[in-house]
């Protein structure tokens, strides 16, 4: 396998501007199409072939378009070509004459130069996005993740065509280690087609004894489309593989997966941690634990103490100025891994410290300046407002929680709708010790939360 087609779209909007003359909105649209069906966001191309023919009204057209959904919002810019500078118009062979090229350069790791470019064309603002020519040839270093390149082929009557490639990982994903419980991806298109890859699957498994499961399970992960029809068999070896495999086989399993890929991460504050949570994801996911040590590396000087040996349990989590620090780090290094395995959200959300967390994976803030945030609002909990006050946990809706606490006179308040039936108060301890009273007498479940 060479390369792939990710993603792929074709409109048409010959009406809008005649027979021969381009249109700039609807090369937008394909192009967010076939970036919609690849799942991937414009930052994740390297590179466009361009239809490119030359003229003076096709071209500016074309860049305006690639500039206004390519050239936004990323970091390095996008690298712009055309065969056809180099051979001159191929006709109907235009567009799989650039797909061949870009194989070849995704193979070679290397952007030819486009011939007979003096200079960008004044026609087009180039300023309102970050898309540069291919004027010189350029070095395709690998960058974690396959190399992928559009190519766009329009037609007479204002037919338009785009297509994603993507490159074959050059090398395999690292597979697990024994003993470790790995997920087998099977995908289809349709309950038919499931099945069957269900069944061949279990039939590789069975004829490659040699195979680890674990390295099996990595290689659909990386190396296989993701089909609207999916199933996963969990499994630690390889007779849970096959008999997992077979359930699928036979219909019992499986369901539609949402291929525009709509994936939020949602960071929550502190209150469900544990000692010890981390260690062991840290010595087994070196994703995992080189965000780990990034995150100590800003936040040790700041706090006094080693995240890493807390994390180890080392030290108490029911301290505010450890928890928050700890649990940001952990949630970072959570979100590392689900990213490292090409989950990327397309929305973050997030509470207390988890929303901070939230606005680094999101880009707003770096680590250095999230982790400093952490750190010194933790502290400042600690250091001036606890012993003030407390929270408890009432399994009420929230108007009755209003009416139970009404006797205090505001001493206590509402603080979290965590669902139609359970709302947690705040207050001031005393008023909170007499409100666990009344609810101990009239039998409401109320827990005290470990937060001051």
């Amino acid at each position: 396998v060479l390369a792939v087609v990710r993603g792929s779209a074709v409109n048409q909007d010959g009406a809008s501007n005649g027979l021969t003359a381009p249109n700039g909105p609807s090369q937008q649209r394909v192009i967010r199409r076939a970036l919609a069906t690849a799942g991937l966001t414009p930052a994740d191309v390297d590179a466009v072939e361009a239809h490119g023919t030359g003229t003076a009204l096709g071209d500016p057209i074309e860049a305006q378009a690639l500039l206004a959904t390519y050239g936004q919002d990323r970091e390095r810019p996008l690298w712009l070509g055309s065969l056809k500078s180099n051979i001159g118009h191929a006709q109907a062979a235009a567009g799989v004459a650039g797909v061949i090229k870009m194989v070849m350069a995704m193979r070679h790791g290397m952007l030819p130069r486009t011939l007979h470019v003096d200079a960008p064309s004044p026609q087009v603002d180039w300023s309102a996005g970050a898309v540069e020519l291919l004027t010189e040839e350029r070095e395709w270093p690998q960058t974690g993740r396959p190399r992928r390149v559009g190519v766009s082929g329009f037609g007479v009557s204002g037919t338009n065509a785009h297509i994603i490639l993507e490159g074959a990982a050059e090398e395999p994903v690292a597979a697990p280690g024994p003993g470790g419980v790995v997920p087998l991806v099977v995908s289809g298109r349709g309950g038919a087609g499931l099945r069957a890859q269900a069944r061949q699957l279990a039939e590789f498994i069975r004829t490659r004894p040699e195979l680890d499961v674990g390295a099996i399970a990595a290689g659909l992960m990386s190396g296989r489309a993701g089909l609207p029809d999916r199933a996963v068999v969990v499994a630690e070896d390889r007779a849970e593989a096959l008999a997992g495999l077979q359930a699928v086989a036979e219909g019992s399993s499986g369901g539609r997966a949402d291929v525009q890929g709509r994936i939020a991460f949602v960071f929550p504050g502190q209150g469900t941690q544990w000692a010890g949570m981390g260690a062991e994801l840290a010595t087994a996911s070196p994703v995992f634990a080189q965000a780990l040590d990034e995150c100590a590396a800003v936040m040790d000087p700041l706090t006094g103490w080693s995240l890493l040996d807390t994390l180890h349990g080392h030290h108490p989590l029911d301290r505010v100025d450890i928890i928050q620090p700890v649990s940001f780090a952990v949630m970072v290094g959570l979100a590392r891994v689900w990213q490292a395995a090409g989950v990327q959200p397309s929305a973050v959300i997030g509470h207390s410290q988890g929303e901070i967390a939230a606005a680094h994976v999101a880009g707003a803030l770096s680590l250095a300046d999230a982790a400093k945030i952490v750190v010194l609002r933790s502290q400042a909990i600690a250091t001036h407002l606890s012993g003030h006050g407390g929270m408890m946990s009432l399994a009420v809706s929230r108007a009755e929680a209003e009416t139970l606490t009404a006797p205090w006179n505001h001493r206590i308040q509402t603080a979290a709708l965590n669902g139609p039936h359970s709302v947690v108060v705040a207050g001031e301890p005393q008023a909170l010790a007499e409100l666990a009273t009344t609810c101990d007498q009239t039998g409401i479940r109320a827990r005290t939360i470990d937060v001051d």
